[in-house]
């Protein structure tokens, strides 16, 4: 089943007007594979849309069924209002008004910086051309090297001339597959940087596909998380993290921990006690389970409590503590650097004040009740 992206982006992506991108039904089949099942997407102009996702997961898939790399067996694609792939047409990736920008940045080595920008305005008038050529090396900070070689250049110049090449045609969408990943970690954080501010002051709509969670959340106005071939959850970075729509996405999204729990009459509890009230489940009494990010788990030394520190390990800023319950199953806690409590210690374990957390039944995120409050309590589970 597809799933509607229509959360508002979190940043300065303008709203409104005809969206740059639509998906309605795509799916994409190999043989007996599904790749990609039934998806729908909107992205609004401006807005930067990232995909996430493990391998194999159809991120990639749909990057490629956009561009017109790929043919979709069902569904709609539409650019700037265009219709581009449904079952009667289809257009070519040069007919598409979209960028491209791969992971090991596809630059012709026999041409020069300023010859690779313009490889794509072969129908502009020469001057004009030129001129484009121009502006869009220096939006990218490289005007100073358009007479140099791919070879002669840094991976992270490589990187910024594939985006001037992509951003040259004034596409409607700028698709960028991995586009960081062959960069060191150093070097990586300032490319991706510079890169946003590019896509934000020329207002494009762009695409990202990546592996890397922390960079879906801090680049993408919505974060689109894909698990075989479906939408898992498509929301705000900040909704995708906080308050994920299932385990798959609480577990990948962030290191996360699940306790069963207890909801009875708006209170819930645990292993390690009452986690928080739930409110609006007054007449409930409900088997859940709660998930917990390292972030969200208080210890305080306790020589009466049953549960020990069982690992600890050094991360700089803060230091990761394993804790093992009575039940024998584990949660993790960060602590600031400060904090280290020695393997063996004993440990009060709590939830952070003013953390609500996720609760699930099954593999689903729940928000309400799944429970009749009119006639009294109902136990799931």
């Amino acid at each position: 089943m597809g799933a509607e992206l229509v959360t508002a982006p979190r940043s300065t992506a303008p709203s409104g007007g005809e969206p740059a991108l639509v998906l309605e039904g795509v799916s994409k089949r190999y043989g007996s594979t599904v790749a990609v099942e039934s998806v729908d997407l909107t992205a609004a102009p401006g807005e930067l849309v990232t995909l996430v996702g493990p391998s194999g997961c159809g991120k990639s898939t749909t990057l490629r069924l956009v561009a017109g790399l790929e043919r979709p067996d069902e569904g709609v694609v539409r650019i700037a209002g265009e219709v581009v792939a449904d079952a009667r047409r289809f257009q070519e990736p040069e007919q598409r008004r979209v960028g491209l920008v791969f992971q090991d940045h596809a630059l012709f080595p026999h041409l020069t910086v300023a010859q690779n920008v313009a490889f794509g305005l072969h129908r502009m008038p020469r001057t004009e051309r030129q001129a484009r050529v121009g502006e869009v090396l220096e939006l990218v900070r490289l005007g100073h090297l358009a007479g140099r070689y791919p070879h002669e250049l840094s991976g992270g110049e490589q990187q910024r001339v594939a985006l001037a090449r992509a951003l040259a045609p004034r596409p409607a969408v700028v698709l960028m597959d991995e586009p960081f990943s062959s960069l060191d970690e150093s070097l990586r954080a300032q490319v991706r940087a510079d890169t946003v501010a590019v896509l934000r002051e020329t207002g494009t709509t762009g695409m990202l596909v990546t592996h890397d969670q922390t960079e879906a959340l801090s680049v993408g106005d919505r974060v689109i998380v894909m698990n075989r071939g479906n939408v898992e959850q498509a929301d705000g970075p900040e909704h995708v993290f906080e308050h994920p729509a299932s385990r798959f996405v609480a577990s990948f999204m962030g290191d996360a921990d699940f306790l069963p729990a207890h909801v009875h009459d708006a209170l819930l509890t645990c292993e390690i006690g009452v986690v928080s009230t739930i409110p609006g489940w007054a007449h409930c009494d409900v088997d859940v389970d709660v998930v917990l990010r390292p972030h969200e788990v208080a210890l305080t030394v306790d020589p009466a409590s049953t549960a020990h520190v069982v690992a600890v390990e050094y991360h700089g800023a803060f230091v990761l503590h394993m804790v093992r319950l009575a039940s024998g199953r584990t949660l993790r806690s960060w602590q600031p650097h400060a904090v280290r409590h020695p393997v063996g210690t004993a440990v009060a374990v709590t939830v952070v004040p003013g953390i609500t957390p996720t609760l699930l039944v099954g593999d689903r995120a729940v928000t309400s009740p799944p429970c009749a409050t009119d006639s009294g309590p109902t136990r799931v589970g």
